[in-house]
């Protein structure tokens, strides 16, 4: 069972900007915000210097109890920032072949950018395009050791 769908959107680098302006303008608080420079424990292998203060996570929590979540686009590390259709839905799964099922059904006549693997976040991770041009992050809750 899909346990969350939220909003994710990006930025060619003014997502700090964004996370902050989209906190105040819509009435929330920011939940956490990480860079790339502090993710995976600092370590910024395959990840230019110019991206260390760019966003990679920030999690903005609704007053209405839903969230919006907001990353940089790294040019260098072969992502495109797409500008007016820079967002994704997020599906959150607490199962891990749910998650598998609903990724391959969605990847079907789409393209696949990451396929889905453990990260230092999620326990299983993948993104992709849909046939429609629709981006699709999913991503399933829980521990990753």
């Amino acid at each position: 069972m899909i346990t969350k769908l939220f909003p994710y959107l990006y930025f060619e680098g003014k997502g700090q900007e964004a996370t902050h302006f989209y906190t105040d303008a819509l009435g929330g608080k920011i939940a956490g915000i990480l860079t790339y420079g502090e993710a995976n424990e600092g370590d910024m292998e395959g990840v230019p210097e110019a991206a260390r203060d760019m966003i990679m996570n920030a999690q903005v929590d609704l007053e209405n109890g839903d969230l919006l979540m907001i990353s940089d686009v790294v040019p260098e590390m072969g992502t495109a920032f797409r500008h007016g259709t820079n967002m994704a839905l997020t599906l959150f799964f607490n199962d891990m072949e749910e998650a598998r099922t609903v990724f391959h059904k969605l990847a079907e006549e789409g393209t696949i950018s990451m396929e889905l693997h453990k990260t230092f976040w999620s326990p299983l991770f993948g993104t992709l395009t849909d046939k429609f041009g629709i981006d699709w992050q999913i991503s399933v809750e829980g521990e990753t050791s």
